[in-house]
């Protein structure tokens, strides 16, 4: 009888732990997806869909930045990728001579194929 009783709380505490383990994995799942979106968020937010000339290339590094740190706090290998696909975008701003009107209009067609493509691992 001491033995039943024993191995029933035993099996008590087995099941007890399994919940943990059940609700510990549920709050991961829900930080990641929390990270994930508020990373997708902020990154709409930063692109510049009708890029002024005078002040893109000083805002860039910036922009650059934030896009990367974004990436590192996401755990999906492919919202990350999109994050650091549009941080290469502000990169690029950095080393070109972004004043003429015809690379601009380039620039700012990559960046809509990038911001859509991060609009798509976000949805």
């Amino acid at each position: 009888m001491k033995r039943l009783g024993i191995a029933a709380l035993l099996a008590a505490a087995g099941l007890a732990l399994a919940g943990c383990s059940e609700v510990t994995n549920a709050v991961d799942q829900t930080n990641k997806a929390a990270t994930k979106v508020g990373a997708c968020a902020e990154a709409l937010s930063l692109a510049d869909l009708n890029p002024d000339p005078a002040t893109i290339k000083e805002r860039a590094a910036d922009k650059e930045k934030r896009l990367r740190e974004l990436a590192n706090s996401v755990g999906e290998q492919n919202v990350a990728s999109a994050l650091t696909g549009m941080a290469d975008s502000y990169l690029q701003v950095q080393k070109e001579n972004i004043q003429d009107a015809g690379k601009i209009a380039d620039w700012t067609k990559r960046n809509l194929e990038r911001l859509d493509a991060l609009r798509k691992v976000c949805a």
